[in-house]
């Protein structure tokens, strides 16, 4: 994540989000990253859990990254049940995020 520049974005990476927090800066994110800031955007208020996503994922360290670059997201507690029974979290973006631009495939 790096806040946007007059440069060019590296061609290397293979999916990127602009977006705009609250009405304020224009952030660049990058790779796994934008995956999540799609996914927590498109998820509105239901927000968006581990047990939504494709396993593998590590979405609480893709929500610190998002935390740091501005983005203020609740996190919710929630228990589950089933053979492994216990607590997951749920996160929903407080700020306001718009998406200006989306770049590439995600993977």
């Amino acid at each position: 994540m790096a806040k946007l520049t007059p440069e060019s974005p590296n061609p290397k990476t293979q999916y990127q989000i602009t977006a705009e927090i609250a009405d304020g800066p224009r952030v660049l994110f990058t790779g796994r990253n934008a995956w999540a800031i799609k996914q927590l955007v498109e998820a509105g208020t239901r927000g968006v859990s581990s047990r939504d996503i494709p396993p593998g994922v590590r979405l609480a360290a893709h929500v610190f990254n998002l935390k740091k670059a501005g983005v203020v997201i609740e996190t919710v507690h929630e228990s589950h049940k089933g053979p492994f029974p216990g607590v997951h979290a749920r996160y929903r973006t407080v700020t306001q995020v718009t998406i200006v631009e989306e770049r590439g495939v995600a993977k």
